[in-house]
């Protein structure tokens, strides 16, 4: 029989929870500068590197990863795009956000981010990940010793491990933003009113690039994943059943909504996921609460709709890795405006998909005003060039001071 007696306290300078992409990057900064942490995962290596999410990865966020190391075989691998279709009417407009911003996206669905993370960090620098632990608890986040427990989840024995900080990367439903004291955070919420049935299909993209469908009968789009493998979606009512969708439904219904002259057929396959995903963002601020500070998904989430999320997570990561470094090099200049600094881009992309959003659904809402809204940016996007521009770098994301 186990014992759940606790073991002896271990102490690290940084515990990090969560291995996402915003956690295993700050691991891996924090590993290659020497500042001593560990990494506390739910889930098993095989399942974070296995579960569908994002794809899209923006430029900056790929030179700096390759910067610390962590790019190669995202760089050998990964195929990039630079431009996609709007369709609507029946007919198709490309927009060369490429050409236009001078940037490209790059298409590396993020288990093999992950996994490439994981393997540097785990194989090649000998970093400390606990896999599958149970029970996660943060104490004492407003003094200068917080401490971090769990259960083993083979042994059963609950262990504490006492740190300088913690950043807590573990998203949306994890312990870290649950372990903020009441009255310590604004929570700032938005809901779209529409959901998105997230399909992902045995089949070969019948696009290079990304299309966007604005059909009356709701949004549909397009996404390449690889040559066998391809992301589409649908939007459907919120709370919407996905079991409501047969493959024969799913089809016809994106035959109908990405329809123009002269796009070629689409190419069918089994679907291997259907997930209803209600569009709403929201933000916590500020994003540090003592000694605990929030990465990624536990300090803000973006609808989807423009592919934000993992390059915000990144952004994230990068800043609190530098700036956790810095302090153990006498700077305190990172720390003290971190959560600043991540919200100014958060913000950017939260409004950028917020006016996608108006476009893609602006035909389907039934409401007169809101359709020719979005009609009437549609136009102003294809037909003025300043415009065009201004929507590729946001799309593209932009490196500037925001």
């Amino acid at each position: 029989m186990s014992s759940t007696a606790p073991r002896p306290v271990t102490r690290t300078r940084v515990v990090i929870i969560g291995a996402g992409p915003a956690g295993l990057t700050v691991a891996n900064l924090l590993r290659t500068a020497g500042v001593d942490c560990v990494l506390l995962e739910a889930e098993s290596r095989e399942f974070i590197e296995q579960r569908p999410r994002a794809g899209f990865m923006e430029e900056w966020a790929v030179r700096a990863l390759a910067r610390h190391g962590l790019a190669d075989r995202l760089l050998e691998r990964a195929p990039t795009q630079g431009e996609f279709e709007f369709r609507f009417d029946g007919e198709r407009h490309t927009m060369r956000t490429g050409e236009l911003s001078g940037r490209r996206h790059y298409v590396y669905p993020q288990p093999l981010l992950v996994t490439d993370l994981v393997a540097s960090y785990v194989d090649r620098a000998g970093g400390e990940v606990r896999f599958g632990v149970r029970e996660v608890a943060l104490h004492d986040i407003d003094s200068d010793r917080p401490a971090v427990s769990y259960t083993d989840p083979v042994t059963g024995d609950r262990h504490r491990i006492e740190c300088d900080f913690i950043a807590g990367c573990d998203g949306a439903r994890g312990v870290s933003r649950a372990a903020v004291p009441d009255g310590r955070a604004v929570l700032t919420r938005h809901d779209h009113g529409v959901a998105w049935l997230a399909l992902l299909a045995e089949a070969p993209p019948s696009a290079d690039g990304v299309i966007f469908g604005i059909h009356e009968r709701g949004f549909g789009a397009h996404m390449a994943r690889s040559d066998r493998v391809t992301r589409y979606y649908l939007q459907v009512a919120p709370g919407e059943d996905a079991g409501n969708w047969s493959h024969d439904r799913v089809w016809d219904e994106l035959r109908a909504r990405l329809a123009a002259d002269g796009a070629p057929p689409l190419a069918e396959g089994p679907l291997i996921e259907k997930v209803v995903l209600d569009m709403h963002n929201y933000v916590v601020e500020p994003m540090v609460f003592g000694r605990l500070h929030l990465a990624g998904d536990a300090a803000h989430l973006v609808a989807p709709i423009a592919a934000k999320g993992m390059n915000l997570a990144i952004n994230d990561a990068l800043l609190l890795g530098d700036a956790l470094i810095a302090h153990y090099e006498g700077d305190e200049s990172g720390l003290a405006g971190y959560s600043e600094a991540c919200l100014r881009r958060v913000w950017q992309y939260l409004e950028f998909s917020q006016w996608l959003s108006s476009v893609l659904h602006g035909a389907s809402s039934g409401d007169r005003f809101q359709a020719g809204t979005a009609r009437a940016r549609l136009r102003r996007l294809l037909g003025s060039e300043s415009a065009a521009k201004a929507f590729a770098g946001l799309y593209m994301g932009e490196e500037a001071d925001l």
